[in-house]
């Protein structure tokens, strides 16, 4: 899952996108770098940012999401959102995609995409423990998300990555999301900027412990881990 960001302060400057050329190009690059899905978000959900109101969010997600609906048709959409009205007016304009909702969900948003049959995912969150908040709806096309960077800081984040092996038992689509996170760069002495090859290290721990989806700022780097990982485990 490659990460778009149409937002002005993403905590990775990198991932900023701005301008539908820029947008479709980045979509372009995901795509023959080996993405299956892209992920675009219109709100930093980083901790302690200014929160954008729900039509500064659409403003920028709607012109992002129609760029590549037009160029590139076929491509898998995954909106980050944790505004039921803002997935409700994408679905409704763009037809179905992802919904990535770091938030935990409601029952609105519940409602919207069991309506809609499209795939949910479900970020565990602060707090609880990995299996709790897993049994919302059996209506649900569910992916979960063990909520890396929303727990309160990097004990807690490797805490629960320990425990990633837990999620195995309901059956369902892993998705983690390390990228360049402050869970890495933070122990270290780095930046995001040059978390590259100690994302890649946790991202091959996550794939040994049950991620079955990586979200992530780089994608050729992570196609090759994930080949890597394919080739220890080949037999």
């Amino acid at each position: 899952m490659a990460i778009g960001n149409v937002t002005p302060d993403s905590f990775y400057a990198a991932s900023r996108l701005d301008g539908e050329q820029q947008i479709v190009a980045w979509a372009r690059r995901s795509l023959s770098e080996g993405a299956d899905i892209l992920d675009i978000g219109g709100c930093s959900t980083r901790p302690n940012a200014p929160r954008a109101s729900a039509e500064e969010e659409w403003q920028r997600v709607e012109p992002a999401l129609r760029a590549i609906r037009t160029a590139l048709p076929e491509a898998t959409l995954s909106l980050d959102t944790f505004r039921p009205e803002i997935a409700r007016r994408a679905l409704e304009q763009f037809g179905p995609m992802i919904i990535n909702d770091i938030s935990g969900g409601c029952d609105e948003m519940y409602q919207l995409v069991s309506r809609w049959q499209v795939p949910y995912v479900l970020t565990l969150q602060k707090g609880e423990n990995i299996e709790t908040n897993t049994e919302v709806s059996r209506d649900l096309d569910l992916i979960l998300d063990p909520g890396f960077g929303f727990l309160g800081g990097v004990e807690q984040d490797y805490a629960r990555l320990r425990q990633l092996d837990r999620l195995r038992q309901y059956g369902l689509p892993i998705l983690v999301g390390l990228s360049r996170k402050s869970m890495i760069w933070k122990p270290l002495g780095l930046t995001p900027e040059t978390s590259l090859m100690p994302t890649q290290a946790l991202q091959l721990y996550a794939l040994e412990h049950g991620a079955t989806i990586l979200r992530t700022h780089d994608v050729a780097a992570t196609r090759q881990t994930v080949q890597l990982f394919e080739l220890i485990n080949k037999s």
